[in-house]
């Protein structure tokens, strides 16, 4: 719940992400918009989280990636593509659209720190 000083937003505001298949492994990168928010998704944007957010997907595991000269990660998440692509009948057997949900992941932010993004586009308001 948002607070006069702290907003929920979802993870798309701060940063973009893609994916990609490797048998039955997902692999899903977020990378932050700007580098300022590489500390605050480091700290919220974890395998916890992520394996919590996957749960109807059953991953065995969930492995992140750091690769902070590019202010970037990469999570690996095992055993969520129902065989893979030669072995499913998933209507995303690549798992392309996980990326999609990666980014509704919750995370929370000063009032402040929004402000200094220029997330006013993202939030509907909350910071006039």
């Amino acid at each position: 719940m948002n607070t006069p000083s702290q907003l929920i937003v979802p993870l798309r505001a701060l940063a973009h992400s893609r994916s990609g298949d490797k048998g039955n492994r997902s692999n899903i990168s977020v990378i932050p918009y700007h580098p300022d928010c590489w500390d605050l998704l480091l700290e919220q944007v974890t395998e916890q989280r992520v394996r919590a957010l996957f749960e109807a997907r059953r991953p065995s595991l969930v492995t992140r990636y750091l690769l902070p000269r590019l202010h970037a990660m990469n999570f690996v998440l095992d055993d969520v593509l129902d065989g893979g692509v030669n072995g499913s009948l998933n209507l995303d057997a690549h798992g392309k659209t996980l990326s999609s949900l990666m980014l509704t992941l919750p995370v929370q932010l000063e009032v402040a720190q929004a402000r200094e993004l220029k997330l006013h586009h993202h939030l509907h308001g909350e910071l006039s």
